[in-house]
C-alpha cells in the first residue's frame, strides 16, 4: 500500500542522508519505523514490510518534521488495520500451531536433549515433535523446515526442468522477504524455504515458476504459457500466495516465545 503527499520539485542534490529509526505505538503494538530522507523523492511514501514486523517511510529532503508527524498520525488507522491481519500468525512455542505443507501441526517438545525433529500423529492431530533445549526450539523448527523445503523443491525443480529440457546450475535456499524465488541467467535458482509451509500445489507452482525462467527471463506471454503447462493450477496458486503469503513471512523463527 502506498500513501503520498502532493509532488514536490526535485532538488539538485541526489545524495540520500542516512536513515533514522523509531518506534510507533499502533494499537498497543510497538512497530519499528525506519525513516529514509532522499532528495530524489518527490512525495512521502509509507510501506509495511512483508510479515508486518516493521514499516518504512521515505521522505523528500524538504519535508519538515511536523509534516512527517502529521502524515503518520493520519495513517495510524491504516497501519492498525494492516497489522490486525497478522494477529492470527503461528506461534513458535510449545502447543503452538505451525503449517507444514498446508496442514496445521501442533508443536510438541519431546523433553529429550537429543533427537530429530519430525512430524507425527496424535489421535486426529498432526504434530511436530521437537527435541533439544527450550531456547533452541525456534532454530530446530526452522532447520527442519529448511530441510523439508530442499527435499520438495529439489525434486520438483529437477522434474520441471527435465520436462522443458532446461539445465539447472544450482539451487539455493534463503529467507527472503521481497520475493519467493528467483532465477539467474546462468541457471541458478533460489527459493524461500518458508514456502514449505504452504500447500503442496503452491510449492509446485513456485518450482514451476522459477524453472520457466530458465527458458524465458521475463514475465511475458511465452513465460506464462510455459509456467501454466508445468503447473495447471498456476492461477489458483498465484491467488493463494497473494492472499496468504504475508502470513508465512510473519512467522517469527528468531526465538522461542
Amino acid at each position: 500500500m502506498l500513501f503520498a503527499l502532493p509532488k514536490r520539485r526535485r532538488t539538485a542534490d541526489r545524495t540520500a542522508t542516512g536513515p533514522s529509526t523509531r518506534l510507533l505505538d499502533i494499537a498497543g503494538r510497538q512497530l519499528p519505523l525506519t525513516i529514509h530522507q532522499n532528495p530524489r523523492s518527490t512525495r512521502i511514501t509509507l510501506r509495511l514490510d512483508p510479515g508486518g514486523r516493521s514499516a518504512r517511510l521515505t521522505v523528500p529532503k524538504s519535508v519538515s518534521h511536523a509534516e512527517i508527524e502529521n502524515f503518520l498520525e493520519r495513517h495510524r488507522g491504516w497501519l492498525a488495520g494492516r497489522l490486525s491481519r497478522f494477529s492470527g500468525e503461528a506461534q513458535i512455542e510449545p502447543g503452538g500451531m505451525l503449517p507444514i505443507r498446508g496442514v496445521a501441526h501442533r508443536i510438541v517438545p519431546t523433553g529429550k536433549v537429543r533427537g530429530v525433529t519430525e512430524t507425527g500423529i496424535e489421535g486426529e492431530d498432526a504434530v511436530l515433535y521437537v527435541s533439544g533445549a527450550p531456547e533452541h526450539l525456534a532454530r530446530r523448527i526452522s532447520d527442519f523446515l529448511k530441510r523439508e523445503a530442499k527435499r520438495d523443491l529439489d525434486a520438483l525443480a529437477t522434474r520441471h526442468a527435465t520436462t522443458i529440457g532446461a539445465r539447472i546450475k544450482a539451487i539455493r535456499y534463503k529467507d527472503t522477504r521481497s520475493r519467493w524465488g528467483s532465477c539467474t541467467s546462468d541457471g541458478t535458482l533460489s527459493f524461500s524455504w518458508r514456502i514449505v509451509m504452504a500447500p503442496p500445489s503452491i510449492i509446485d507452482y513456485l518450482a514451476a515458476h522459477e524453472v520457466a525462467h530458465l527458458k524465458e527471463m521475463n514475465h511475458g506471454p511465452k513465460f506464462w504459457a510455459i509456467c501454466g503447462d508445468l503447473c495447471p493450477a498456476m492461477e489458483d496458486a498465484r491467488r493463494w500466495l497473494k492472499r496468504n503469503g504475508t502470513m508465512l513471512h510473519a512467522i517469527d523463527f528468531r526465538s522461542a516465545r
